[in-house]
């Protein structure tokens, strides 16, 4: 069998699934699809799931101010796409204040959350393949579908784009340039990122949103210390 982008695209589906992910098919979660999570192209978060996670994870923060906090994290609206990811980040690692009523009449100030960092398994981990997200230009609009989305709690937070080893003119730099268009052409979706992950299959490198490739840097174990060794599938040390 011939070594191709699409059986890479299957190897980082089915370890992520090992490791205890939720697989879905980009084009079943569409507002058009047989499953559908999204209001519509544009959209580049999973809101239902979203929703879930903030009432599960803080139980004693009534709903009007869990969705209150819905509505900050999915409408930004900061002017550039560094500004809007910043002010996600501080939301993500600080959480969403709000304020709302106390039992007593007074108005209480609190925090949302929206990823629970003391117990893993109380968050939502999904893997989605051809995820398409659209955005208005010039001419109308442009949609454009990178190869795999990492979501906790319907927060896109990480972004896989593969390419084949094999290929006579694809490396693992032709991944990285695949993200320079995705950041113009639809911001939408990076507002929420966290990580970018470039693979050809046998190579792993990952960075931030706004790192050269000077700052791609090579997998790492789970613990962080040593690169991880080609002879073993990389993706599992995520």
């Amino acid at each position: 069998m011939p070594f191709t982008e699409s059986i890479i695209e299957q190897a980082t589906i089915d370890w992520l699934k090992d490791l205890g992910y939720t697989y879905c098919f980009g084009p079943e979660i569409t507002f058009d699809g047989e499953t559908p999570e999204r209001g519509d192209y544009q959209e580049a978060l999973l809101p239902g799931r979203l929703q879930e996670a903030i009432q599960r994870i803080n139980p004693n923060i009534p709903a009007q101010a869990q969705d209150e906090a819905l509505r900050k994290i999915a409408r930004l609206g900061n002017p550039s796409l560094l500004l809007n990811n910043h002010a996600f980040h501080h939301m993500l690692v600080n959480g969403i204040e709000v304020e709302y009523k106390a039992k007593d009449g007074r108005t209480v100030s609190g925090r949302v959350y929206v990823v629970d960092f003391e117990n893993v398994a109380n968050n939502d981990w999904l893997v989605v393949n051809q995820y398409t997200v659209e955005a208005p230009h010039q001419n109308g609009t442009v949609n454009r579908r990178p190869d795999v989305v990492i979501f906790v709690n319907g927060l896109p937070l990480a972004v896989i784009e593969l390419k084949n080893a094999a290929g006579e003119n694809a490396t693992i730099w032709s991944a990285f340039n695949q993200f320079q268009p995705y950041k113009h052409d639809i911001p939408a979706l990076f507002h929420y990122n966290e990580l970018l992950i470039i693979s050809d299959g046998l190579n792993a490198r990952i960075g931030s949103l706004t790192a050269n490739k000077e700052w791609f840097l090579p997998w790492k174990t789970i613990e962080g210390e040593n690169t991880a060794p080609l002879r073993s599938p990389n993706w599992k040390c995520f």
